[in-house]
């Protein structure tokens, strides 16, 4: 039986980000999966969004 491919993103995940935030960009990855009709090939564009996203809404906490 052939493994399943595996993509990974070389610097995505830093030694700083919570398993919190990692599923939280797990979950706005998969929602703008769905949003786009569930049309494969956009994984790691997802993932960067999402990610940016995440990152984009944690950093006004972090200046205060």
């Amino acid at each position: 039986m052939a493994k399943n491919p595996k993509v990974e993103v070389e610097g995505t995940i830093a030694s700083d980000v919570s398993e919190e935030q990692l599923e939280q960009i797990r979950r706005r990855s998969h929602e703008l999966y769905e949003a786009r009709g569930q049309e494969d090939g956009h994984d790691i564009e997802d993932w960067l969004q999402a990610e940016a996203e995440i990152g984009a809404a944690k950093a006004p906490a972090a200046e205060s």
